[in-house]
């Protein structure tokens, strides 16, 4: 069996989303049990010269959802916008996200799989296919965002553990 478009964006895309989703609720309960406002933590940084939280989870976005976007559209950019969410708004992101990626069929993905795909930057450009762009970039970020995320949620006392990050896996059924 080989693999398809599907496999490998709108499957892990989708659980992490769920993951992300579900490290968020429980934060939320944590900060809630130990009234901390949600709000506080949509700025902090694991270092000065990293991007916010807030950021974080906009780029996990940004690399699901944004990218089957992209791909569709032959064009992908970096994120913009997002600076006036809290952490609800942030929530809300997710759950955009993953209910977008859900609706996605296996055979709209799967017919775009050696489509053009251009990631934009100011004036330079990329060129992937939109098997290489999911391979070699936004699943790399994606994950790079959602672990930086979790980590920051860790750093904040938020009792996380790796079965959070990782989601529901695929089982054999």
């Amino acid at each position: 069996m080989s693999l398809t478009l599907h496999d490998i964006s709108v499957v892990p895309f989708t659980q992490t989303l769920d993951a992300v989703a579900g490290f968020l609720r429980k934060s939320a309960a944590h900060w809630q049990d130990h009234d901390i406002d949600p709000d506080d933590i949509v700025e902090t940084r694991l270092h000065p010269d990293m991007l916010p939280f807030r950021f974080q989870l906009l780029s996990v976005a940004h690399h699901t959802m944004g990218a089957i976007k992209g791909i569709q559209a032959g064009v992908f950019t970096p994120p913009a916008g997002g600076a006036d969410l809290n952490f609800s708004g942030l929530q809300g992101l997710i759950a955009d996200a993953r209910e977008f990626v859900g609706s996605v069929s296996r055979e709209t993905i799967n017919a775009l799989e050696h489509a053009d795909v251009q990631f934009r930057l100011g004036a330079d450009t990329l060129p992937f296919t939109a098997t290489g762009f999911v391979l070699t970039f936004s699943l790399p970020n994606m994950h790079f965002h959602a672990t930086t995320a979790y980590d920051i949620l860790r750093m904040q006392g938020v009792p996380l553990g790796k079965r959070d990050y990782m989601g529901r896996p695929q089982l054999k059924a």
